[in-house]
C-alpha cells in the first residue's frame, strides 16, 4: 500500500460536523493507494457501465463530458480517520449514465473497478439519486493522478475506499459481491456516521 502523512491519524477532537471517531484533516489530503499510481491520460481514459442494464455502454473522455456537467461540494471521510470539510469535485452525476443504460429493476448491487484491477461492492441506491459522480476536477483543477485522475468515482457520503481512483467502469449486479478491501475485512457498506469500518461493526 502507498501511504503519505495522514495514514497514521493523530488525536481525535469533536468537532461538529465531524463523524465518530474522526479528524479535521485541515489542508492535508493523504494518498493512500492499493496500488502503484497509473500514468494515465485523459485521451485514454474510457467509462464503462454493463451487468443488468438495458443498453451497455462504454464512453471515452469526450463523450463522458458531452454529458451534463455537475458538482459536489461538501465533505469527505476516510476510513483511515480523516475528514476534509469544504471540498469541491467537478465532474458528471453517475444518474446521467445510468438514464443512458437503464438498468433492470432487479439491479440492487453494483461493482466499482478501476483502470487497475481494483474493485469495490456498493448497494445501487448509494450511487443513484445524485448521490455519486464520476469526478474529473478537484477545487477547479484537473484532478491529480496521486488522488485519481483523470477520473475517479465519488460517494462523498460513504468512507472515501467506496470512491475508486482511475474508474474504468460499474457493473450493476442483482447481489452484494465484495471488492478488494471488503474481501480483507472491511464493512461491506462504509457508512461514516455509523463507523462502519470493518465486518461485524
Amino acid at each position: 500500500m502507498n501511504v503519505t502523512r495522514g495514514f497514521t491519524g493523530r488525536a481525535r477532537v469533536h468537532q461538529p460536523g465531524l463523524p465518530p471517531g474522526q479528524y479535521d484533516a485541515g489542508d492535508d489530503w493523504p494518498v493512500l493507494s492499493a496500488e502503484v499510481t497509473p500514468r494515465s491520460a485523459p485521451g485514454d481514459w474510457t467509462f464503462r457501465v454493463d451487468g443488468l442494464v438495458e443498453r451497455p455502454r462504454t464512453w471515452d473522455w469526450e463523450q463522458a463530458h458531452a454529458l451534463p456537467a455537475s458538482a459536489y461540494e461538501g465533505d469527505i471521510h476516510c476510513v483511515t480517520g480523516w475528514s476534509k470539510f469544504g471540498v469541491r469535485f467537478g465532474g458528471v452525476s453517475l444518474d446521467a449514465f445510468l438514464d443512458v443504460v437503464r438498468p433492470h429493476g432487479s439491479a440492487t448491487h453494483a461493482v466499482a473497478y478501476s483502470h487497475t484491477g481494483y474493485t469495490t461492492n456498493l448497494p445501487l441506491a448509494d450511487l443513484s439519486g445524485r448521490r455519486a459522480w464520476i469526478a474529473f476536477e478537484y477545487d477547479g483543477e484537473p484532478l491529480a493522478l496521486e488522488h485519481g485522475g483523470p477520473a475517479r468515482l465519488l460517494v462523498p457520503h460513504l468512507y472515501f475506499w467506496k470512491s475508486v481512483k482511475w474508474i474504468a467502469g460499474i457493473r450493476l449486479l442483482d447481489h452484494d459481491e465484495p471488492g478488494f478491501w471488503e474481501q480483507n475485512g472491511y464493512h461491506a457498506r462504509g457508512n461514516p456516521w455509523e463507523e462502519q469500518r470493518y465486518s461485524g461493526d
